[in-house]
């Protein structure tokens, strides 16, 4: 996470505000999966084929990566649970942490994701339809287990939680359900843009920087990263981990890049 540092200036001068990073940044390409392939659209929408997820995981693996995310878009519109078969062929060739959601209901649930191989589990519509799933899955696993995902747009002047892919607005205000989320036990919060989701225009900075003074654990950026410098932006914001896709899946950085080039800048990251 981060400390912040303020100087007083003097009295004709603001505050320096000064993020100083005592953990290492995490870069995490996100396999969106459809039907076993991974798609990527914009804004949740227009999906378009990106590959296979068992030779993206492992070339991520390779280049880098510091996780790797798997979420199945369509498990919870579909009332089901991800492929556990995927999930351990996935988790046999990758050795850094594999995050796993979609449709996760039940501590159960989470149970055969951590078992088919996942380190953690996000939750997503489960989690705001049944709150103390959350509880229980932390009371069971442990909190370090346990990501709440949280998918955002922003409606009027504040931003509000939308779940079912984006399709249903909860009216939940974003930074009441996360400081809930956390209160009830997620380690960590994976926060997504819907209006910046495969736009390549940066992250939503202000998301990001809201959420991430509200709550006291990682907040994982997600939405919008389309060139080198929104990385050190959404770190600069409040993001302790950097995900992405579309940037990834179609070779336009690559891992080692960001790294390099956030280590210049003076973040934290594993190289």
């Amino acid at each position: 996470m981060f400390e912040l540092e303020e100087k007083n200036l003097g009295t004709s001068e603001k505050k320096e505000r000064k993020y100083i990073n005592i953990t290492a940044v995490r870069i995490i390409p996100c396999l969106d999966i459809k039907d076993g392939r991974i798609v990527k659209g914009v804004r949740f929408t227009d999906l378009k084929d990106a590959g296979n997820p068992y030779d993206a995981s492992k070339a991520y693996f390779y280049e880098g990566a510091d996780e790797i995310c798997i979420l199945d878009i369509s498990a919870s519109e579909e009332g089901r649970r991800a492929s556990e078969k995927m999930i351990s062929k996935i988790a046999e060739n990758i050795f850094v942490p594999l995050t796993v959601g979609g449709g996760v209901r039940t501590p159960d649930d989470m149970r055969r994701y951590l078992l088919a191989g996942a380190d953690k589990v996000s939750i997503n519509t489960g989690a705001v339809e049944n709150p103390h799933l959350i509880r229980e899955c932390a009371k069971i696993f442990g909190s370090q287990c346990v990501v709440v995902a949280i998918d955002a747009k922003k409606v009027g002047k504040g931003y509000r939680v939308f779940i079912y892919s984006g399709k249903r607005d909860t009216g939940l205000d974003v930074v009441d359900w996360a400081k809930r989320a956390v209160e009830l036990g997620a380690g960590e919060i994976l926060l997504t843009s819907i209006d910046k989701d495969g736009t390549k225009d940066g992250y939503d900075l202000e998301l990001i920087s809201i959420v991430s003074e509200s709550v006291p654990v990682p907040i994982i950026a997600s939405g919008g990263a389309g060139k080198i410098e929104h990385f050190e932006e959404a770190v600069r914001a409040g993001a302790s981990a950097c995900l992405a896709a579309s940037i990834f899946h179609f070779g336009e950085l690559k891992i080692s890049e960001i790294k390099n080039f956030l280590k210049q800048k003076g973040i934290n990251v594993r190289i």
